[in-house]
């Protein structure tokens, strides 16, 4: 599929423009530690008017959530974000003046993460200008312009705020999911209301989950904050008339306008009952979108919106909203496909347990875009399958941004690694995704009565580790070879070598000298990498060689790996089955947590020399309506033209309906 990833739309007439292989620029804008590209979304002018408008319209309900996403990050990052971009637009000063530009970044952070706090490493930003300026600023652009409390002054604005943007001790980090602290007071997000503890959440879920259907479980807290009223612990809902109303009531609006442009009877009821669920936040009606969603194997245009993802909540139980729209890529597809269609021979033949395997594999399907797999729960993929999606578009941009940098000079071992990285890194990096995302979130079951809650704070680093462990296990079986997905048995080298590479070294560009890993899918990458290697050292696996002082991953035997990789796959699929929470966190706190120092400060240095970035985001392309003189719609063009600082403020001003303080 191809992806139009939070796509923005508007009602003007525009000329359409080109965005061909020779003339199209990836990058965009590069500041901190991100680089921020476009991506191409090819075929789009070959859909049918009736399928542009439907994505029209679905990228609009995309756009209307999104300071959704802002506010359950943390509860200040929307006052924060408007006051910084009142300044930004009404600075009267030097815009050269390095406290501006501090400023200027800080705010661009801010954007990308949806909040105060880094997007992977999830530690609070350390803004590079004074508490003054900011002060000098405030006061420069006036109260008018603030995002005020009732009755509130500038003065005491400043007073609040400020310690959340400059007090390393407040709110130091989005979500913690590991240690011996209470893991929701520590954590700055926004899921719980003060005061509200860790224990009182365990309890107030295990109770409402008692006597209730463990065969088809209610995601109890799905879509809700927990608060504390009079003394009691209330859920306050997400829904229309309940919590953040006036963003899904815009939502909602902009789903019934789609309907009138669905593609078939199916769509029309997806999108139907996604409707219902946010106008009654009843997670019964959200189960039954989610099947009727991950049964709709036949349309061309498809879409996520909602709470889904649960990563964000330190006990893996509320879910962050989020949206992607997207249409299918035919020809790409056909790789998921093969994959689909012979997804009960890859769970018969997995190297887990036979009693944590699916007898009957149901409703896995397949599609090229965007990375999503919902539904969340195991009850729905076991009866009804699981649909999976995975970018190319998003994947070439990459790529193609990431061509002749430097990286793989500097740290892949030799010359024939890096040839066997160019001859088969794109294919089996969207191969793994594939695998990780049609059938390794889809593989495995868990036993009768296991709560699918059991591993707590570590559930979402196992998943992911579950998923990964199944596609490279798979990556290295000659079933590829036969299945015509890979073109020979040496290609899947190139990600095995790519991935403990990472796991081990290189994904340490992104966490900050002294800090430990915390991002679910980086702690992932570390535990399998760690564990292979140390499980590894009697036969040699693989090597840490060093060499005129650096550092180098060496695979020595990559069939051992494969088989480490698949004894490791055993393991995870064990602890989720059984809900073995004491043999999950010791897996990820011996292996997934912890950075070697002296490692870390290596690649660091080395990285610096590269003047790279670690992550890379996006601007998307401005989806507008071309109307003829009775103002009917006559097409839908894309625009790829607008920049990122522009698409940001654009956002902000005609996407923003949450007030600043939703408590």
């Amino acid at each position: 599929m191809t992806a139009m990833v939070m796509t923005a739309c508007t009602g003007q007439k525009a000329e359409k423009v080109e965005a061909t292989q020779d003339n199209f620029n990836y990058v965009v804008d590069q500041f901190a530690d991100l680089q921020i590209l476009r991506y191409r979304v090819p075929g789009f002018e070959s859909l049918s008017l009736k399928q542009k408008q439907l994505l029209y319209h679905l990228s609009e309900a995309a756009l209307m959530g999104r300071d959704i996403l802002f506010d359950q990050n943390c509860r200040y990052n929307l006052p924060i974000r408007r006051a910084l971009e009142a300044v930004y637009t009404g600075y009267k000063g030097d815009r050269t003046d390095p406290q501006f530009v501090a400023l200027e970044t800080y705010l661009k952070r801010v954007w990308f993460a949806n909040g105060i706090h880094h997007h992977y490493a999830e530690d609070k930003f350390v803004p590079g200008f004074t508490p003054e300026f900011f002060q000098t600023c405030i006061s420069q652009v006036g109260a008018s312009a603030l995002p005020l409390r009732e009755g509130q002054t500038v003065e005491q604005f400043v007073a609040e705020i400020s310690p959340v943007i400059f007090d390393p001790a407040v709110m130091a980090k989005r979500t913690v999911q590991s240690g011996d602290v209470d893991l929701i007071r520590a954590s700055a997000n926004n899921y719980y209301g003060e005061g509200v503890t860790q224990v009182e959440v365990e309890d107030f879920y295990a109770r409402m989950k008692a006597g209730k259907d463990t065969i088809s479980p209610i995601s109890y807290g799905l879509n809700s904050r927990l608060v504390k009223e009079n003394g009691k612990l209330v859920e306050k809902v997400w829904k229309v008339g309940g919590l953040y109303s006036s963003a899904i009531e815009k939502i909602v609006s902009e789903l019934q306008k789609a309907t009138a442009f669905a593609e078939n009877d199916a769509q029309k009821s997806i999108i139907g009952k996604l409707i219902e669920y946010y106008q009654s936040g009843d997670l019964k009606i959200f189960d039954a979108y989610s099947i009727l969603w991950v049964e709709d194997t036949a349309s061309d245009v498809d879409f996520v919106n909602g709470f889904i993802e649960t990563y964000g909540d330190p006990l893996g139980m509320k879910a962050s909203w989020e949206s992607t729209v997207n249409f299918i890529n035919k020809e790409a597809t056909k790789r998921t496909k093969v994959i689909s269609d012979n997804a009960q021979w890859f769970e018969d033949h997995s190297p887990v347990d036979k009693r944590f395997k699916k007898e009957k594999v149901k409703g896995v399907s397949a599609k090229v875009i965007t990375v999503s797999n919902l539904p969340n729960a195991d009850w729905i993929r076991r009866d009804h399958g699981s649909k999976s999606v995975t970018i190319e578009n998003i994947t070439e941009a990459y790529d193609k941004a990431s061509q002749g940098n430097g990286f793989n000079d500097e740290f892949v071992w030799s010359d024939k690694e890096r040839e066997g990285l160019k001859k088969y890194g794109f294919i089996t990096d969207n191969l793994h995704t594939d695998l990780h995302e049609c059938l390794g979130h889809g593989s495995g079951k868990l036993l009768p009565d296991t709560d699918p809650d059991a591993l707590k704070a570590y559930s979402s680093t196992l998943e992911e580790a579950r998923a990964d462990l199944f596609g490279l296990y798979y990556l290295g079986d000659a079933k590829l070879v036969e299945l015509g997905l890979v073109p020979d048995a040496e290609a899947y080298k190139a990600e095995y070598y790519k991935y403990i590479m990472n796991g081990l070294m290189t994904q340490l560009v992104r966490i900050e000298q002294g800090k430990n890993v915390e991002e679910a899918h980086m702690r992932n990458r570390q535990l399998i990498a760690k564990w292979v290697y140390e499980k590894g050292k009697a036969d040699n696996v693989i090597e840490l060689k060093q060499r005129d002082g650096k550092t180098y991953v060496v695979v020595n035997d990559y069939a051992k790996l494969r088989e480490l990789f698949g004894t490791l796959l055993a393991e995870v699929q064990r602890i989720k089955s059984e809900g073995d929470f004491s043999a999950g966190k010791k897996l990820v706190e011996e292996y997934a947590v912890k950075v070697d120092p002296a490692l870390h400060a290596e690649v660091l240095e080395r990285y610096a020399k590269l003047n790279l970035a670690p992550y890379k985001g996006f601007v998307n392309p401005v989806m507008k309506e071309v109307k003829n003189d009775k103002g009917d719609v006559t097409d839908i063009v894309l625009d790829y033209t607008e920049g990122y600082t522009d698409q940001m403020l654009r956002y902000s001003k005609v996407y923003s309906f949450l007030p600043s303080y939703n408590e």
